[in-house]
């Protein structure tokens, strides 16, 4: 276990009194374009202006079967469901979502350290890099909500102390998404605005929040102005695709009332660079199984 630094100074101020936007201070993606590794420089350069890359299959779909089962075994285990890492859904009480799985499942710990999926990272972020947060989502068809309308770096950055943005997610598809099933909508480019959201975080605010947003939530007015810059993209494909994103796209997912299940597993990769410090537009650190403290980097 790594000790945090010392805070930095806050380029990204959040969570006041009034919401305000900022330039991105930071670079999209950190390496240089002759660096080597999985994505072309045709993709990074897609990356870095729309803030995403979609790949229609990052993992085989006999690799796909075997991480499905494992999520289903994950999910009907009572031991899991009983762990404080396991969200259930308000109304159903189902599980919705398992955090720290690479710690709680070997299956999806070797799919962290898998090239195809670390190497990407690692070119994006131009370092090495750690799993700051790691979650498999379930949402079964008929009722399943959704996550509403965010910019993970502005949580990330207000609850967990990220300084930077230079942390990138990917999240893989165990099951079909189609346009109808509450798949991931991302609003390109518009990672390149931070939006400062208004409004103090309560204690404890993450018992709330996976379950429903509500600190650090945009307006109508800012989203309708983002929307109308950058419009939006809706991901669908097969089982064994992925989307990476960048850490400030606003992004978020309807509800799923088809018959069809939509489930993931979403990996957070930050540099060892930007490690966590403490956060900046909270009153305390958020769990460690939410916003990592252990910086050792994928191996």
């Amino acid at each position: 276990m790594t000790t945090a630094p010392a805070r930095t100074a806050d380029r990204y101020p959040t969570r006041g009194a009034v919401e305000e936007m900022i330039p991105r201070q930071d670079p999209v993606v950190w390496s240089s374009p002759d660096a080597e590794g999985p994505i072309s420089t045709g993709d990074l350069e897609g990356f870095e202006r729309d803030g995403f890359l979609a790949v229609d299959r990052l993992i085989e779909p006999e690799e796909v079967g075997t991480y499905k089962a494992e999520l289903d075994r994950l999910v009907s285990d009572p031991a899991i469901r009983a762990d404080e890492r396991s969200i259930v859904e308000p109304q159903s009480q189902e599980i919705r979502s398992v955090f720290e799985v690479h710690r709680i499942s070997e299956v999806f710990a070797k799919l962290v350290r898998d090239p195809r999926v670390v190497g990407r990272a690692r070119q994006i972020l131009g370092s090495d890099v750690y799993v700051h947060q790691s979650r498999i989502n379930v949402k079964p068809g008929f009722g399943a909500s959704g996550f509403y309308w965010h910019s993970d770096f502005e949580t990330w950055h207000a609850e967990d102390g990220l300084p930077a943005m230079r942390t990138v997610s990917v999240s893989i598809a165990l099951t079909e998404n189609y346009e109808t099933n509450g798949g991931l909508m991302i609003m390109p480019g518009s990672h390149k605005t931070f939006l400062g959201c208004a409004g103090a975080t309560p204690k404890d605010n993450y018992k709330k929040s996976l379950q429903m947003q509500d600190a650090g939530t945009p307006s109508d007015e800012a989203l309708t102005r983002l929307a109308g810059e950058h419009g939006i993209r809706l991901f669908t494909g097969k089982p064994g695709s992925a989307v990476w994103f960048d850490c400030n796209c606003m992004h978020g997912s309807g509800d799923n009332i088809t018959p069809y299940p939509r489930s993931n597993v979403f990996i957070v990769f930050n540099s060892v660079e930007n490690k966590a410090v403490e956060p900046f537009a909270a009153p305390i650190r958020r769990p460690e199984f939410i916003g990592a403290r252990d910086f050792t980097p994928v191996r």
